[in-house]
């Protein structure tokens, strides 16, 4: 058991019930804004029925991580109570996150999503299943952008939902931190594409898109979303910085372990010797020990912020997770 295991299974959780019920929150504004704007698509015309579909099939579920941590963090900057617009902000992260999913799926020509086929190869199924004209995997190709163009479009209107009752500084805020984050992570995935192009990644680089494709966008900016919701302190938010950049790098360093070691039908003879390889020469020990380096190091700033007793646990309850989850 990883050495912050032991405390995360004994201390945090009584609180996994607290979080559970704002992600139960977020979950109820996702639904409804998917299901309400399915209704003005297929309003135009039925055939858009097969992408509602798929799009409220994708929406549902998944681990909430983001949205968890914006729920956290405005309740960690207003005493442990839920300030309005969190779940909507929240959900906003959500539908982003799934707009980005299915973008990058696109981008990277990806088979497979969680089990399930990519919205694009799905797309390109359908056409190939009624034998349409054309190239099935060009329109896959195409609906799957205007998909998540749909998804981000819809982030967009939720985050208008969350500020719109909120003073004009709190508006300014949080519209400012959401622009930002849109920012950071398409920089953060063009940056990814750009070393794969040049076919180089200095260790600076893949230092840029870890922290800007995946560690700011994952928990740093989520928690620091929520806490502009609920009004935090400069010393707060700048708090929330630091935990997003050490938590969101251990959280991107157990995708990567998990993406090598975490496939139980591996079979491919070269990916198995990489395996071989990093275990024999200790790199994936050292893996380990960098995040639990930085899940400390998290946990650290954290027990630092003076937040309520409930928020600094639920916190500590995510970080942990984050770091030490199996899948």
């Amino acid at each position: 058991m990883p050495p912050s295991e032991a405390t995360h299974t004994s201390h945090a959780r009584p609180h996994r019930d607290h979080i559970a019920n704002d992600v139960a929150i977020v979950e109820d504004a996702v639904r409804e804004h998917v299901a309400g704007h399915s209704r003005v698509l297929r309003a135009v015309d039925p055939d858009l029925t097969p992408v509602t579909e798929l799009l409220g099939e994708m929406a549902r579920g998944g681990k909430r991580i983001r949205a968890a941590f914006c729920m956290i963090g405005a309740r960690g900057a207003s005493g442990g109570e839920l300030p309005p617009g969190s779940g909507e902000a929240a959900a906003a992260i959500e539908l982003f996150h799934l707009a980005a999913l299915i973008h990058d799926d696109v981008m990277d020509h990806s088979d497979r999503r969680r089990g399930r086929p990519t919205a694009h190869r799905h797309f390109a199924g359908h056409h190939r299943g009624r034998r349409w004209a054309g190239d099935a995997d060009a329109y896959g190709e195409a609906v799957a952008v205007l998909a998540g163009d749909l998804c981000l479009t819809w982030s967009d209107d939720l985050i208008d939902l969350a500020v719109a009752d909120r003073d004009l500084p709190t508006r300014r805020a949080g519209r400012a931190m959401w622009s930002q984050m849109r920012d950071e992570t398409i920089a953060g995935q063009y940056l990814d594409i750009l070393g794969q192009a040049q076919r180089t990644l200095s260790s600076r680089r893949a230092g840029q898109v870890m922290r800007f494709k995946s560690a700011r966008y994952t928990i740093g900016h989520p928690l620091r979303l929520g806490g502009v919701l609920g009004g935090a302190s400069e010393e707060l938010l700048r708090g929330y910085d630091r935990i997003g950049l050490s938590a969101g790098e251990a959280f991107q360093l157990r995708d990567d372990v998990l993406g090598v070691f975490g496939d139980p039908d591996l079979t491919d003879d070269g990916l198995l010797a990489v395996c071989a390889v990093l275990r024999d020469t200790g790199a994936a020990d050292d893996v380990e020990q960098r995040i639990a380096h930085l899940t400390a190091e998290a946990l650290d700033v954290v027990d630092g912020l003076g937040a309520d007793h409930e928020t600094t646990a639920g916190l500590r309850d995510l970080v942990e997770r984050c770091a030490w989850r199996r899948r």
